[in-house]
């Protein structure tokens, strides 16, 4: 049985892991590598695992994939770990992502913004309204891309009984900050855009993050998470030695966001896998960049301790 949005809420502390979508050479999905990949992760497991989210490539999957991905995460988890599954799109689609979702078993979803970026304050309402009321999962927004709310618009939302949480993706802490001091403790605040934000977010007041590091070193992951939250200054270390190189190699093209964790997953002996366009390949000269900053990660990998 699914979570409520409350019980989902609660667990909302510390990295929520981003497990990558692998494919296989012809571009189809791996199942056993994802399940696999899960496996791994858990390991050390973070607070929550985002099924499909947008280190999984969300939009480059079908809805038939999504059901797959979703499913193989629930049974992976076999209810240790909340699965929250990405939707998005259009109303339609976001609904039916959704209804499938809680049908397989996921116990909440992280709602993406429309394909649609110039809808009005309306617009977007109804949009969200909509994939609210077609379940009775909880609910995270992500605010990414070009959909960047102020106070006002978030108030209205939280009027949705099923929103338990706000991702912000942007890495726009002044924004942020704006948001948590208008709307207190009645949204979870996630920091959403990058392991390498944390001290940032964390200094705001956040304490939950989502993680791609989590897919190749997952007890990092929840490492950062303790370090940021009691101000210990080994955090700065930690951050300087692999998290800001690990997202500076990310930076080098739009796209590597992914592109660079599917390759260092491969390097540290799980299945990261191709990618499917419009994300583009690593260069030759930035794989060998991951290559080099690939030892570093290995020996935080649960697996290898």
């Amino acid at each position: 049985m699914a979570m409520t949005p409350r019980e989902l809420r609660s667990r909302l502390l510390g990295p929520i892991g981003f497990p990558v979508t692998p494919f296989d050479a012809r571009l189809a999905l791996d199942r056993a590598a994802l399940r696999t990949n899960l496996e791994a992760m858990l390991l050390d497991p973070p607070a929550a695992i985002v099924a499909a989210g947008g280190t999984g490539e969300l939009y480059s999957i079908t809805p038939a994939e999504h059901a797959e991905i979703v499913r193989v995460a629930v049974e992976a988890c076999r209810g240790r770990v909340p699965v929250i599954a990405g939707v998005g799109f259009n109303t339609a689609l976001a609904t039916e992502l959704a209804a499938t979702a809680a049908h397989l078993g996921a116990d909440g979803i992280l709602a993406f913004p429309p394909y649609y970026p110039n809808a009005d304050d309306a617009g977007l309402f109804d949009y969200y309204a909509a994939i609210a009321s077609g379940t009775e999962l909880a609910m995270l927004i992500y605010s990414r891309d070009w959909f960047h709310p102020g106070p006002a618009f978030v108030e209205r939302l939280v009027s949705l009984p099923s929103l338990v949480a706000w991702k912000d993706g942007q890495g726009d802490v002044r924004r942020l900050q704006i948001l948590m001091s208008s709307l207190g403790d009645r949204l979870t605040w996630v920091g959403g855009a990058g392991d390498d934000m944390v001290p940032a977010y964390y200094a705001a007041g956040v304490r939950s993050y989502t993680s791609s590091v989590a897919n190749v070193a997952p007890r990092l992951a929840r490492r950062v998470h303790e370090l940021a939250s009691s101000g210990d200054r080994d955090l700065h270390a930690v951050m300087a030695e692999m998290i800001v190189p690990l997202y500076a190699l990310r930076a080098r093209r739009r796209g590597y966001e992914v592109s660079v964790m599917k390759a260092m997953m491969d390097e540290v002996g799980l299945v990261g896998g191709p990618i499917r366009p419009p994300l583009p390949r690593l260069t030759a000269e930035d794989l060998a960049a991951v290559r080099r900053l690939a030892p570093v990660f290995r020996n935080w990998h649960v697996s290898a301790t």
